[in-house]
């Protein structure tokens, strides 16, 4: 059956319970983005402008074997981002080399034994967990999906191991397809910090729906790159390096820090000692 044109999808239908000749009028709500977003984004492009920051060249889009057949290099990709969870960007290189002499692929990966994969990949965080997804994910690629990776966020999120943040950045880096913003702890805290959100977000999910709400598509791709590294130089998870953050004059989350300093009546504290 032909789908129905547009405008009679969009038709407000009357139900047998509205009044008579009363339809409720539309309520219409400006787009909201964020103040000063763009300049903003513009400072911390300027301060990556090196691209010398842990994931600039051991991030997943750099452990995977470039001489390897596409479906191989696919395969790596998923493993480094699989392996990079609850781990930093060295450990998680270091692992992915040590696999790749070993022979990354889904046959060797399958034919290897639990303990001695335990040992190619530790220590990366939960390894013994990773193992098991490892392995689990790579017997679903051969049984289902002929040895490669799946091509969209629904069949990527059905691996074991493998969640939305992970499917959008497998899709971005080994399809070259933009389905979403991968949100990972740098991108949560710094657009919680930068005011990039219209309500604090608890978790990297909810940053990453409200992200995608406002921030222009042709920026998602990017904008995981450009934060991450931005965490891991300067906006710092402990002890953020703010006196060198060119942000420092419109940072949310430094004002809000500055104004509890100041807010504190250090004079009675004095006074009652």
């Amino acid at each position: 059956m032909e789908p129905l044109p547009l405008s009679l999808h969009r038709q407000r239908l009357k139900v047998e319970y509205d009044d008579d000749k009363v339809v409720a009028p539309e309520i219409k709500t400006e787009p909201w983005e964020p103040p000063n977003w763009e300049k903003q984004l513009g400072f911390i492009r300027e301060m990556r402008s090196r691209r010398d920051a842990p994931v600039d060249y051991m991030g997943a889009g750099k452990c995977f074997d470039t001489e390897a057949p596409a479906h191989v290099q696919r395969f790596q990709v998923l493993l480094s981002l699989m392996l990079s969870s609850q781990t930093r960007d060295q450990v998680t290189a270091t692992a992915m080399h040590k696999l790749r002499v070993h022979g990354c692929t889904v046959e060797n990966i399958l034919s290897t034994d639990d303990e001695i994969l335990g040992k190619l990949i530790c220590p990366v965080g939960f390894w013994k967990k990773k193992v098991k997804y490892i392995k689990m994910t790579s017997t679903k690629l051969q049984k289902e999906f002929g040895g490669d990776i799946p091509n969209s966020v629904e069949e990527l999120v059905s691996l074991p191991g493998v969640g939305p943040k992970m499917a959008h950045l497998v899709m971005d880096i080994a399809w070259g397809q933009v389905s979403g913003i991968g949100v990972d702890t740098h991108v949560h805290r710094i657009c919680n910090r930068l005011g990039w959100l219209r309500n604090t977000s608890k978790n990297p999910v909810e940053t990453g729906k409200a992200l995608e709400e406002w921030l222009p598509r042709d920026l998602w791709s990017e904008i995981n790159w450009l934060l991450v590294g931005f965490g891991q130089q300067i906006c710092l998870p402990v002890n953020p390096l703010c006196s060198l953050c060119l942000n420092q004059r419109c940072c949310t989350g430094l004002n809000a820090l500055l104004d509890d300093i100041f807010s504190i009546d250090f004079e009675s504290i004095i006074k009652s000692l």
